[in-house]
Formats: C-alpha cells, sequence, structure tokens
C-alpha cells in the first residue's frame, strides 16, 4: 500500500471515529442538562412569552422525547447510517441544509483569517529566524506573549472599540457585505499569528544550524540561497503540522468570535441549538467539526510526505 493511500485510510477511519466519538458526546452533554428539554424547544419555537405546558407535551409526543434516550441515540445513529442527519427540532429544516448554510460562511472566515495570519507570520517568523535574538525577534516575542495572553473576545472588543465606534472605518457587526468580515477575520487571523511567528521563527533558526545547511555554505552558497535550496521544504514540515493543529483554535475560536460579532457561521447556529436544546443540529455540528479537524490532520500529513520524501519511505516499510 502507498503511503499517500495508507495515510488517506488511516485518516479516513479516524475521521469516523472522532466524528462519530463528539456527536455521542454532544447528545450525552445535552441530556444531562437540568429543566425541560421540550419546553425549551417550544420556548424556541413560539417564545418565551407564548410557551405552555400543552404546547410543550405536544412537541414531546411529536419529537419522541418522551421515549427512553438509548433509543434516541439508536434511532439517530440507524439515521446516520443513511447519511439523514434529521431536522431541526426548532426550525424543522433539514439538519444539512443549515449546515451548509451556515458552514460556508464558516469556512469563509476561517480561510480568510487562516491565510491572512501567515501573511503577516511568514515574514515576521522568518526575518526573526534568520536574526535570533535580534530586534525583530525580540519585539515579535513580545507581541505575540501578548496577544496570545488574550481572550479573543478582548481582541474582538478591541478592534470594534478602535476601527467601528472610534474611527468608525468597519460596520462593528452582521453580515451584509464583505467590510462585516474585516473583523472578524482580522481577530481571527491575530490569534493564530501570535503562535505561528514562534513556530516558524524557530522552525527557521534549527534549520539555518543544520549540517546540511553548513555543507551548503561551504559549497559556497550564500545563506539566502542556501536557505531558498535546501531549508525550505525542511522549514516547512513543522509549520504545515502546526497549521493542522491550529485547526483547534479556529474550532475553539469562531464560536467566540462568530457569537460576539453576530456573524452567521456555525458558532452561531451552535450557540442558539444550545441554547433551544436542539439536539439534531448539535449533533450534526458536532459530526461536521469532527470531520473537519480530520480533513485538516489529512492535508498535513499529504503536505509533509511531498515535503519529506523520508516519512513515505518509513511508511512503506
Amino acid at each position: 500500500m502507498s503511503p499517500i493511500v495508507q495515510a488517506v485510510s488511516t485518516r479516513a477511519l479516524q475521521a469516523l471515529l472522532t466524528a462519530w466519538v463528539l456527536a455521542t458526546l454532544c447528545f450525552a452533554f445535552v441530556h444531562a442538562l437540568p429543566g425541560d428539554t421540550a419546553l425549551r424547544i417550544a420556548a424556541a419555537r413560539v417564545g418565551e412569552d407564548r410557551v405552555t405546558a400543552e404546547t410543550a407535551d405536544r412537541i414531546r409526543r411529536e419529537e419522541g422525547l418522551d421515549r427512553p434516550i438509548v433509543v434516541q441515540y439508536g434511532d439517530w445513529i440507524a439515521r446516520l447510517a443513511v447519511a439523514d442527519l434529521g431536522r431541526s427540532l426548532v426550525s424543522r429544516r433539514p439538519v444539512t441544509d443549515d449546515l451548509a448554510y451556515h458552514g460556508r460562511f464558516t469556512l469563509g472566515l476561517g480561510a480568510i483569517g487562516w491565510l491572512l495570519s501567515y501573511a503577516v507570520a511568514l515574514p515576521i517568523g522568518v526575518l526573526a529566524g534568520f536574526r535570533p535574538e535580534g530586534w525583530v525577534d525580540r519585539l515579535s516575542t513580545a507581541v505575540s506573549v501578548g496577544i496570545a495572553s488574550l481572550p479573543s473576545f478582548l481582541v474582538g472588543i478591541g478592534l470594534i472599540s478602535l476601527f467601528a465606534l472610534t474611527l468608525r472605518w468597519l460596520p462593528p457587526a452582521g453580515f451584509r457585505t464583505g467590510a462585516h468580515m474585516v473583523l472578524p477575520a482580522v481577530t481571527l487571523a491575530l490569534g493564530l499569528a501570535a503562535f505561528s511567528i514562534r513556530i516558524i521563527r524557530n522552525a527557521v533558526v534549527e534549520v539555518r544550524s543544520a549540517f546540511y545547511m553548513t555543507f551548503a555554505r561551504i559549497k559556497g552558497l550564500g545563506v539566502r540561497q542556501a536557505f531558498r535550496s535546501h531549508g525550505v521544504r525542511n522549514a516547512a514540515i513543522p509549520v504545515a503540522t502546526f497549521a493542522a493543529l491550529q485547526f483547534a483554535y479556529v474550532v475553539d475560536g469562531f464560536v467566540v468570535i462568530e457569537t460576539l460579532f453576530n456573524y452567521p457561521g456555525l458558532g452561531e447556529l451552535l450557540v442558539k441549538a444550545l441554547l433551544a436544546r436542539d439536539v439534531p443540529v448539535i449533533m450534526g455540528a458536532g459530526l461536521m467539526i469532527g470531520l473537519l479537524y480530520a480533513a485538516a490532520n489529512l492535508i498535513a500529513d499529504l503536505v509533509c510526505l511531498t515535503l519529506d520524501p523520508r516519512r513515505a519511505a518509513q511508511a512503506a516499510a
């Protein structure tokens, strides 16, 4: 079996297991919450001031919430086997439609934030790595530590206060035009870049001190030429691996960021579903997050196999 096929098959199995575990945990946590699930769903459907016990009882019977939890879970697993995530208990729309609609906003925001973070982190990290303990290295370390120590919602509030409320350059929240994506994307990018800069810097420092770089210098190559010819691929391996791990930050951060900026992505959908105890939507979102995380790890594996042929040889052995 080729290394690429092996990596894909392994990650595909891990994706299924991760998604199943996440969805199962979401199901267990939601049902462990105190309160009446049917009452919360009724309040989300008709409003807090119009909900009655009769409405809650009718929803409980219609949606099968009066059945044992094990039966409800088994029914969801059976529908999942035929790629049916069910319908939202609140909106009655198919869960796949809701995930597709909100997911495209989250993927767009995540992609822009991720690309923007590396547009900032790559040049700063490389400069800091070429001159360790220089002023770029010291300044980038101080700024990175400062940003990394702040919760993402505080960074977002600071950007809103400066660019939306004080300067009035950008809209503070919502989504109607591309300008509404700027502040949440920058908030996400700053959090990602704060960690990426140090990883890139350390990778460059390690590669520059390697024997093959010294040998390239002995052959007469300049520092930059030797790095371009022999160092870039090796330095890119830990960076690519870390970039996949950063997806965990994106998953953790988009809930806070989308809620703060009232952005119509998966984070907003998930928060509303949790408040309304909309179990099918919560489980579907958990499933989607697990699959996206596994996909990011698969891409990182394939990139590392491409950059380092030795890994391919080891995997084939």
